[in-house]
């Protein structure tokens, strides 16, 4: 197998995996766990796997001082991003959640021109209507799949942290440090989170599940959606690139709504059919933005405009 083909299967494995997110985190919604249990455990359980990833990886722990304080600031946010994705679980269609928070390549270009004053190109632009009018289709759709207000903005805030995490890795010092390093640290820190408004709430930390199988899916979250879907991520960057290994992002939102539908009976209408695949469509198309933009330009200097003569 060579090194390009392998970093595509390594990319869509790395999508696919993180889209198993519902499949592992509704069976534990439905014994009892609220998310903040389900993401207490998913983190405490992916720690180690990640320190054995970065020991066999022969990566460093070492961080400077300075680095410490940012990770610090992007567990929070990833915490956050996390929290909030999975509250939504509980007001949507998983499927339709996941799919949601795939518009975050989206807002990263638009924290990216308003923050940075990078200039946003008549193709962002265009992605950006297109999401919109996507996540529209979602919305209220009268022949099943209604998405309510509150899981839309929750998983619009989760999509908003997860950008400024990610643009925040860019333009920061971490850009130098390992992904699997900087991963570490910010689950380590992001626990946090969940530990502190477990305790304020008086739960336990360790509930008792009844079944094995769901400890079962706590591991399932641990691995599938986290570890391996870093582990990979990593492991198609290095073989194809960061751009095409986004492209191939756009599985992971396909394979939520195929495990919705699957698993849990979720209904999948025309009209939230087509409102996937504009969202993917858009998030598609401002990722390879550089590469599509100029063929199309050449097919637009196919067809010259024409200007009409003023009458004198």
């Amino acid at each position: 197998m060579n090194n390009r083909l392998k970093g595509y299967i390594l990319g869509i494995i790395a999508a696919a995996s993180y889209g198993t997110n519902p499949l592992f985190a509704i069976p534990l919604y439905d014994a009892g766990l609220g998310p903040d249990s389900v993401l207490f455990l998913r983190y405490l359980v992916a720690l180690p796997i990640l320190a054995l990833m970065i020991l066999m990886r022969g990566r460093s722990f070492r961080v400077t001082r300075r680095q410490l304080v940012t990770l610090v600031i992007l567990g929070l946010l990833v915490a956050v991003s996390s929290l909030t994705l999975f509250m939504s679980y509980n007001y949507m269609d998983v499927g339709i959640a996941s799919t949601i928070l795939f518009i975050y390549p989206i807002l990263v270009a638009v924290i990216m021109a308003a923050v940075y004053k990078e200039k946003a190109s008549w193709m962002t632009i265009m992605c950006i209507a297109l999401a919109t009018v996507g996540i529209g289709m979602l919305m209220g759709d009268p022949g099943g799949g209604f998405v309510s207000l509150a899981g839309t903005v929750l998983v619009i805030i989760s999509a908003l942290t997860y950008a400024i995490y990610i643009v925040a890795v860019n333009k920061t010092s971490l850009s130098r440090v390992a992904t699997l390093t900087v991963t570490f640290y910010v689950l380590l820190f992001g626990v946090g989170l969940f530990l502190v408004r477990l305790l304020a709430a008086g739960e336990a930390l360790f509930p008792s599940l009844p079944d094995w199988r769901l400890w079962g899916c706590v591991v399932g979250l641990a691995v599938f959606p986290t570890a391996l879907s870093f582990g990979c991520t990593n492991g198609a960057i290095q073989s194809i690139g960061s751009t095409p290994t986004a492209i191939l992002g756009a599985f992971e939102p396909v394979t939520a709504v195929i495990i919705g539908v699957c698993a849990f009976g979720e209904v999948l209408t025309p009209r939230i059919l087509a409102g996937l695949v504009l969202i993917i469509v858009a998030v598609i198309l401002v990722i390879a933005g550089p590469g599509i933009a100029a063929p199309l330009t050449h097919v637009r200097k196919m067809f010259p405009r024409i200007r009409r003569r003023r009458r004198k």
